[in-house]
């Protein structure tokens, strides 16, 4: 039974604690927390209710399996992040056979961030119709709309993604430059 004390442990006590007792009332405290944030991104995927609330589902009966993994090298919340995006990303992977990708779209605020010598900047992803938009983030790889939804829709900093993706800064900063050139040749070849 969850009492006060427990709900008062941070994250990363409480993922210790889990770890340590196998404990599901415990973890029952760390689903309450993220339970939200981890449908609004199985959602932000599948665009569908009810297949989002089996995506909650799936990601926190993985997560209660490999919490072990947490080595608290980064927030606790970080690390979810990357968990349940990964989590997603493979669903969509598995499911692409069917032809019918389920991922957001980036979000018509798209900010300006550190990133240097790049051939398509952020201005020109503003000037992007964000229905055409859409259809242009489907033409490409999954892993590529991934990062950008990170930078763009989730407001992601280059610093939370390299600890996310478990890469170096100048490498997320190629990635997005690459996918947003993927995206935009997408969007300029579509009618």
């Amino acid at each position: 039974m969850k009492t006060n004390s427990d709900i008062k442990f941070s994250d990363e006590e409480l993922v210790r604690k889990i770890v340590e007792k196998n404990d599901t009332h415990l973890f029952a405290i760390l689903y309450d927390r993220y339970a939200g944030l981890v449908y609004n991104k199985c959602y932000g995927f599948s665009k569908n209710k009810e297949e989002a609330q089996d995506l909650t589902h799936d990601v926190f009966v993985q997560l209660f399996v490999k919490l072990r993994m947490f080595k608290g090298r980064s927030k606790f919340s970080t690390w979810l992040y990357s968990f349940t995006y990964n989590f997603c990303v493979n669903y969509v992977q598995r499911n692409s056979d069917k032809k019918k990708e389920r991922v957001t779209v980036v979000t018509d605020v798209i900010k300006d961030e550190d990133i240097d010598d790049n051939e398509i900047d952020d201005a020109t992803l503003f000037e992007l119709k964000s229905d055409k938009l859409a259809k242009a983030l489907t033409k490409i790889d999954v892993e590529d709309k991934m990062i950008l939804l990170m930078k763009y829709q989730d407001d992601m900093s280059i610093k939370e993604i390299q600890e996310a993706l478990d890469l170096g800064a100048s490498a997320v900063k190629m990635r997005i430059k690459r996918a947003k050139e993927k995206v935009v040749n997408a969007y300029n070849k579509l009618t």
